[in-house]
């Protein structure tokens, strides 16, 4: 067994998620496993592969048996779920409460309109695709032993159009 840090499932929202979520995460912590580790057996990245175990992503079916042999977990158990339409956004409360999660809240609260007019003079009149997009999240450590979170988010660019 791993002495790595896993992240595991909160009893708290477990009734909002999708069934096949609480056994997901069950055999990742019987397994030992991070969502990076996770992620490179199925060849995509870590943030997505944590959005499939939360149903916030579809799960293409080379994903569903991947999943199923490294976790053990049935196909069958799975794959209707996982690979159907994601009900996105419903996991947690708005505004939310768990501290981490209110804090990037925070942040589009606070600097919402600053990058909205960043994006407008860059850009011109339009917004990011949370579709055609991806994000990464990454740990930088300073000279002095100060951690930093580094969150990308990288989405098309898509311009009104006029009608």
């Amino acid at each position: 067994m791993s002495t790595q840090r896993l992240a595991s499932l909160d009893s708290s929202i477990v009734s909002r998620l999708p069934d096949y979520s609480k056994p997901l995460f069950e055999a990742k912590t019987e397994k030992g496993l991070t969502f990076e580790a996770i992620a490179n057996h199925l060849g995509r990245s870590e943030v997505a592969v944590a959005a499939l175990f939360y149903g916030q992503a579809q799960a293409s079916a080379e994903d569903v048996d991947k999943l199923s042999g490294l976790l053990g977990v049935p196909k069958e158990a799975i794959a209707a779920q996982m690979m159907g339409f994601p009900d996105r956004g419903r996991a947690g409360p708005m505004p939310p409460v768990e501290p981490l999660i209110y804090r990037l809240y925070e942040i589009v609260q606070n600097y919402g309109y600053a990058y909205k007019a960043i994006f407008n003079e860059k850009f011109g009149d339009g917004i990011m695709s949370a579709i055609c997009f991806t994000t990464k999240v990454e740990k930088e450590v300073e000279e002095d032993g100060s951690t930093w979170a580094v969150i990308t988010l990288r989405g098309k660019w898509l311009p009104f159009s006029r009608f």
